[in-house]
Order: C-alpha cells, then structure tokens, then sequence
C-alpha cells in the first residue's frame, strides 16, 4: 500500500492501522469524510451496493451462509456484504462497508429446519 501512494504513506502507518482496533462502518466514514468534502461536487453520486462473495469450502457460520445470488439464479454459500461509495469528479471514496451478520437462529415453519437471520435489516 505504500508503494502504490508512492511512499507518501509509511509501511509502518499502514501497519499501526490494520494492528490498531476494530473499525466500524461509522469510523470509517469519519476518516473519508474530510476527503468527500475536498471532491464534493453537484454532479457527485453516493453508490450502494449489496454483494456476495462466494465461500463454497468454509463452513456455515453467522458470517458464513445461503444467499440468494441473482447472477447464477441460485442460493450459494456466501458472505454477504453492503458498501457504500462517494463517486465524483472521476474519483471513488468507500465510505461505508459492512458485513451481514445472521446470528439469530429460528425453525422455519414450512419446513421446520434451522435456519439463521439478521438480527437487524440491512436498511
């Protein structure tokens, strides 16, 4: 990553903040917003995203589980996760980045199998 700023970021930064603590989608937003608002244009266009990453080898967990993926019109054992983007001036600033976690387990009535669910929406 220090490389690709061209040395203007140190090896050693980078690495204090990926040892640092767990970041959430809100911390990350306060980092990148002094940038947003250096590009912030009229024509700028916040992008939203709900994607899947295909895990067919790991086994199921809260993070780890069925998903519906549209592409293949089929359910595939996935991560799936929201991310935000600023896009504007040609530039693309991630603001936002969260995983979907299904902790709650539940019996699901027309079938009566264990099943996992968000405990939030991803709204």
């Amino acid at each position: 990553m220090s490389a690709l700023f061209l040395g203007a970021i140190s090896h050693d930064r980078v690495q204090r903040f990926l040892a640092g603590p767990q970041r959430t989608s809100a911390d990350r937003g306060l980092l990148v917003k002094p940038h947003v608002g250096q590009m912030e244009s009229e024509d700028g266009v916040m992008i939203v995203d709900d994607s899947i990453a295909e895990k067919p080898y790991t086994d199921e967990n809260e993070i780890v589980g069925w998903h519906y993926d549209h592409s293949n019109g089929r359910h595939v054992k996935s991560i799936n996760f929201d991310s935000c983007l600023y896009h504007s001036r040609g530039i693309r600033l991630p603001v936002g980045f969260e995983i979907v976690r299904k902790s709650e387990r539940y019996t699901d009535p027309k079938d009566s199998k264990q099943k996992r669910r968000s405990d939030k929406t991803k709204n």
